[in-house]
């Protein structure tokens, strides 16, 4: 199934499959500092607002599989850096989808100006994210102890990555 899957920018008939996708990583609670779910009205919002949103769909049948957002990270004499978000429906999770969404939100953070790609939050046990993003060439800033609070009420280790747009080599 892997080749007959496409990234591509969101259409507006993707939004109730991206607003569930989106939604299953905030309940899960381990990998998004949000907390409130989106509904219909503030998905669509939220999902326009965004530089670029993109969607992987299955060819076969048109199924949304995950997404990403990408956008500014900072303002100003910041505002070259982007941050973005992955989510993949949890029936998809490992058939290398988030290395598709993760490789094109590269692609586009080129084509939208941006110099960096950095993620703030990356929580230290999300091993496969981490393994993923390494792989693509980001590196690793460091380690923040407890940045992040669990749906548990526990409190996790982030990680925070970034890699250079403007030095990446078009794959």
């Amino acid at each position: 199934m892997e080749n007959k899957i496409i990234v591509r920018k969101y259409e507006e008939k993707d939004l109730p499959a991206m607003i569930r996708i989106w939604n299953e990583v905030v309940e899960d609670g381990v990998a998004f500092p949000q907390e409130e779910c989106l509904d219909e009205k503030t998905g669509a919002e939220f999902f326009a607002a965004q530089t670029y949103t993109a969607v992987a769909e299955n060819m076969e049948n048109g199924q949304v599989l995950g997404l990403y957002i990408l956008h500014p990270n900072n303002v100003g004499r910041c505002g070259h850096i982007c941050n973005a978000s992955y989510a993949v429906s949890r029936d998809s999770r490992g058939l290398h989808i988030g290395e598709k969404l993760v490789k094109d939100c590269v692609a586009q953070g080129k084509v939208h100006g941006f110099r960096v790609l950095q993620f703030n939050a990356v929580v230290a046990s999300n091993v496969h994210a981490r393994h993923l993003y390494e792989r693509v060439g980001f590196r690793q800033l460091g380690v923040i102890p407890g940045g992040f609070r669990l749906k548990n009420g526990e409190y996790e280790d982030i990680c925070p990555y970034y890699i250079e747009l403007i030095n990446t080599v078009d794959e």
